[in-house]
């Protein structure tokens, strides 16, 4: 799966499901795997490598589209899904509001991927320039992350700039009619709006994201069927190390898929890191570093132990791919 983000393609005009338009009921036994997607997400779908691997054990594969990673895991918590794919932030603000998630494997970093953009006329030359501005992006996002990140670098609190919470595609309307200073986003609305908007980079995730982002499961779903999960996990990794070495046909795939022109496709492709990574200490701990800086800042209400939402060594055995 391509873009760790947490949005759909402003570009695209895709169905905005909520987990409310979503089936709550869990299937009866593990013959389904509902998968919660977005449509930048969308290679592993496309090329259907998990039907192809289920289906000879008697599973089939539901894909459920969402417009970003907060209601994916907000279906994924009423049992609307068994699995997901989101940036860092969304888990942290969802186990905030006492969702119920496992972390099952994570995603490798894009720092490239990921850019505060501004105006090319602009006045905001550096970090410190956005003190007082009005900043959009999705709320609990990766985005979100950066945005917070960026600011300590630059010496700005949070409480000086003005958060303006859009999804992408809103975020986009806005920054093309001048209601905001900043947009920040990723891939491939990043290097979209690079493109149509000749938008200028304020800075990248270069130097400051240090993680991807995470497939998580319902724990029910996790712990009763490893070997689904497994399968699903070797799949996942199997393309991801395809696409490190297919790039152009990545790009040419996704691109009519997207609505995105084949340039700007690869641009997006280009700067991709490709990879699985197994949830160890180190990831854990990164997590809970960004849970405590979200809690720091009270933006969300209550302290997140990230633990509460990890799995046993002996569970993670069960299904992790040798990595």
């Amino acid at each position: 799966m391509l873009f760790a983000a947490c949005s759909s393609p402003s570009t695209v005009n895709s169905p905005n499901t909520s987990a409310t338009s979503v089936s709550n009921s869990a299937p009866s036994k593990a013959n389904v795997l509902r998968f919660g997607y977005q449509k930048s997400n969308i290679l592993l779908k496309t090329k259907g490598i998990l039907e192809k691997r289920l289906s000879p054990e008697g599973v089939s594969v539901q894909w459920i589209e969402f417009p970003a990673g907060p209601q994916l895991l907000e279906a994924m918590n009423v049992g609307s899904i068994d699995v997901g794919h989101v940036g860092e932030s969304p888990p942290i603000f969802a186990q905030a509001a006492g969702a119920s998630l496992t972390y099952i494997a994570g995603i490798a970093s894009s720092p490239a991927g990921s850019a505060i953009l501004v105006p090319q006329n602009s006045q905001i030359q550096k970090l410190a320039d956005l003190k007082g501005k009005k900043i959009a992006f999705q709320k609990g996002s990766s985005a979100h992350l950066l945005l917070v990140q960026a600011l300590e670098k630059g010496g700005v609190k949070y409480s000086e700039i003005q958060p303006i919470y859009l999804p992408p595609a809103d975020a986009r309307a806005a920054f093309v009619k001048g209601s905001i200073d900043a947009w920040v986003i990723w891939d491939p609305f990043y290097a979209a709006a690079q493109e149509a908007t000749k938008a200028r980079v304020l800075i990248d995730g270069t130097g400051i994201n240090k993680q991807g982002g995470y497939y998580l499961a319902t724990r029910k779903f996790a712990t009763e069927n490893p070997q689904t999960v497994k399968a699903m996990l070797e799949e996942i990794q199997k393309l991801e190390e395809w696409s490190k070495q297919h790039r152009e046909e990545v790009a040419q795939t996704l691109s009519p898929v997207l609505g995105i022109d084949i340039e700007t496709m690869r641009k997006a492709t280009n700067r991709r890191t490709f990879g699985i990574v197994p949830i160890d200490e180190n990831l854990i701990g990164l997590q809970q570093q960004v849970a405590d800086t979200y809690y720091q800042l009270k933006l969300i209400p209550k302290q997140v132990n990230v633990r509460d939402a990890v799995l046993t060594k002996e569970q993670y055995a069960a299904f992790s791919p040798k990595i």
